[in-house]
Formats: C-alpha cells, sequence, structure tokens
C-alpha cells in the first residue's frame, strides 16, 4: 500500500497522522520460550499480516504521533494473545486445549465463534490499550488533545477495518463500491449517548439537557408542547417544555456543525482524557468511546480484478467528496494509467489534490465550484489483486 499524507496547506500544521507495516504474529505453544534466532529463521512459526492506518488529531498532533507508533504494537500483542485460538478452524473453548465441561465444544459451536471473531476482539481491544497508553503519556507530558483512528488489517485472507471516528474506508471494485466504515459522530450516535447521560445524569453535572430538540430552545417555549426525542426514540414525540430544558443540549446542531457537549465533532476516538467543556468541569471523555467497529471482507468469497482497491482517508476528503466521486475518480485513473508502476501513489496524489481544490481569489474551490476541502487531507490507496504473490 502506497499512503499520501498532505496537509491542504490551509492550516499551520498538520494534525493527521499515517503508519503501515508488516505485523509478524509469533506461533508457539503456551509457556514455551523458543530461541529468538531460530524462530527468526523458522518462519513457520509465524503468522504475517499488514498493517495500515490514518490518525486525525484534534486538539494537537500529539494524540495522533502516539497512537501511529504505537497502535500497530497494541495489534500484535493482542493477536499473540489469542494466536493458538486463531491458528483453529473454531477456537477451543480453552486456549490450552482443555475441556472442562462437556458443554464448552457445544457453547463455540452454538455461539458461532470463529477465528475472525478472535482478530476482532484482539483490534478491539488494541484501541482499547492504545487509548489507555494515550492517558498516560498526555497525562505525564501535561498535554491535552485526541485523535481518531481507521486501521486496516489483511490477515489470513481477510481484510479487517476498525474505525473509531469520522475517517473512512471504502473497497472500490470494479462493479460495486463496498463501505467498510460508518462514521461515529455525536448525531449518528445520539441515543448512546444520551442514553450514558440518563443512567449517570451526574455526569451532565445540571449543565446539560440529554434530550434532542429541533433547536436551541428558548424561555419563550416553555408550557409549550415542542418535538423532542429520548435515547430510547428512534420516532420523534411532543414534550411540555420545562425549565431545565433550555439548558444546552448535549448533542447540539446538525451535520458537520454538530457537537458533543458542544466541544468535540466526532463521538469515538483515542485520547482526550483530560479534556474538559470549556469554563465547567465537566469530562467529555466518558461520553467518547474508544471502541472500534471492525468489518470484515473476506477475499475467499469475492473474484478481485486487477484495479480492485482500497481507500481509506481523513474526513478531509469526505467531506468534499461522496464514495460515488472517489470510485469514478478511481475507475477512471487506474484505467488510464495501467503500464504506470507507480499508479497507485499517483492516485493517492490525485485524490488529495481534487479535494484541496484551488485557489480563486481568497477562496480554495473544486472544478465544479463548490468549496474546496479546508482541513487535512491523508488518503492511502491500497490494492488488492494478487495479494499473496506481493
Amino acid at each position: 500500500g502506497t499512503p499520501r499524507v498532505i496537509n491542504a496547506e490551509k492550516s499551520e500544521f498538520n494534525e493527521d497522522q499515517a503508519a503501515c507495516c508488516q505485523i509478524s504474529i509469533r506461533r508457539r505453544e503456551p509457556g514455551l520460550e523458543e530461541d529468538e534466532e531460530w524462530l527468526i529463521l523458522c518462519s513457520m512459526q509465524f503468522l504475517t499480516g499488514y498493517y495500515w492506518a490514518l490518525f486525525d488529531g484534534h486538539g494537537g498532533p500529539e494524540a495522533a504521533i502516539i497512537a501511529s507508533n504505537y497502535l500497530h504494537y497494541c495489534i500484535k500483542q493482542k493477536l499473540e494473545e489469542v494466536v493458538g485460538g486463531i491458528a483453529e478452524a473454531r477456537p477451543p473453548m480453552h486456549l490450552s486445549g482443555r475441556c472442562v465441561c462437556d458443554s464448552d465444544p457445544q457453547f463455540v459451536e452454538e455461539k458461532h465463534i470463529h477465528a475472525e471473531d478472535l482478530v476482532v476482539g484482539a483490534l478491539e481491544n488494541a484501541f482499547q490499550e492504545c487509548d489507555e497508553v494515550i492517558g498516560q503519556e498526555m497525562e505525564a507530558t501535561n498535554q491535552t488533545g485526541g485523535c481518531t483512528a481507521l486501521a486496516a488489517l489483511y490477515f489470513q485472507g481477510k481484510l479487517y477495518v476498525a474505525n473509531a471516528g469520522d475517517s473512512r474506508a471504502i473497497l472500490v471494485l470494479k462493479d460495486s463500491v463496498v463501505p467498510m466504515s460508518c462514521e461515529f459522530t455525536p448525531q449518528t450516535e445520539r441515543q448512546r449517548i444520551q442514553h450514558l447521560a440518563f443512567l449517570f445524569p451526574k455526569l451532565l453535572d445540571g449543565e446539560f439537557t440529554r434530550f434532542e430538540f429541533p433547536r436551541r430552545l428558548k424561555g419563550d417555549d416553555v408550557g409549550q408542547k415542542v418535538l423532542y426525542r429520548d435515547y430510547f426514540m428512534e420516532g420523534w414525540g411532543y414534550k411540555t417544555v420545562e425549565k431545565a430544558d433550555l439548558k444546552y443540549p448535549l448533542v447540539h446542531g446538525h451535520g458537520k456543525q454538530a457537537r458533543l457537549l458542544g466541544t468535540l465533532a466526532v463521538s469515538r476516538g483515542l485520547g482526550d482524557h483530560q479534556l474538559k467543556v470549556i469554563d465547567t468541569n465537566i469530562d467529555v471523555k466518558p461520553f467518547l468511546s474508544c471502541i472500534p467497529k471492525v468489518n470484515v471482507f473476506d477475499f475467499a468469497l469475492h473474484d478481485v480484478k486487477e484495479d480492485d482497491v482500497l481507500i481509506m482517508a481523513t474526513d478531509g476528503l469526505w467531506d468534499v467528496l461522496c464514495n460515488g466521486e472517489v470510485a469514478h475518480m478511481v475507475r477512471s485513473f487506474l484505467a488510464e494509467n495501467r503500464t504506470d508502476p507507480h499508479r497507485f501513489s499517483e492516485l493517492a496524489k490525485c485524490l488529495v489534490c481534487r479535494a484541496r481544490g484551488k485557489k480563486r481569489g481568497h477562496q480554495w474551490m473544486l472544478d465544479d465550484s463548490r468549496e474546496a476541502s479546508y482541513d487535512d487531507i491523508s488518503v492511502f490507496v491500497i490494492p488488492l489483486h494478487k495479494r499473496e504473490k506481493d
């Protein structure tokens, strides 16, 4: 895979970070410590994976830098902890292989637990551990800030994409576009956030209301019946407005302007352990989940073509380009540059430049006269064809 991490050149510094590497998972019997040199020579003692990740920092680049240096190590560690189960077609109840109860194998079968589930669990645990490390590092250096995290792992014939934040990954295939992540924003996670406030109202310190209203309520709304939603509601109802409802909403604003506690535009990410709502003692972190949603693509179930690629990008790209526009660019560019050995790198550059736009007077505009991205823009273009050969 080839990354292109390019600042849009409209801000003083770039808060985006990227990482990619090969991950070697040691395969050994529990409790046995083998000779290191022998393990290196005997490649059969390793399972190999390939890793790419993008981190979009906020409040400074520090959390993104720590995550780019550490998340892959956490993933390697968590995979090695369960490698005995991953190597089996159906993971055993006990990693040692023992069967304490006769129902143990039946439980695994009834729950449909497979090696894939262990990899997903390892990724979730790795994000959790990385978040803890970032918290410790930031506290020790008296720094604040956080980052979103989007990671892809190719392992044992499957592609795992783990996302915590508003970056996005899509597969651009010959005849289709497959979303491999979903954005986590205060709006998309409204019910989870409201439910947490319902369970632990002290987290709001009397400064916020958990209810969602179509707009910020005013004094004249008191006593009126207005539209509202609570944590258990997908639909809308009417509520008689009380004075307490005039407090600032837990989730306020719409689209890219939506904010969690009036502070953050994302609802999942790493870091932000020291972040407080301005002029209050309210911690944002309890509402900010570090656990990713993991989607899996099994190559054995698909006929992958030569120009099929994985696109990973921070929100600087997706703010101005939709999946369809990106897919059209990908297919057109690769069809016109079949003989270029650097075509995937060049495609990544083209995507960044397209979202960055061109300067017209005092504004940056796209070719179709829409406003260009003013955010940092980072893109991976990762070819999927002939994976084992490469």
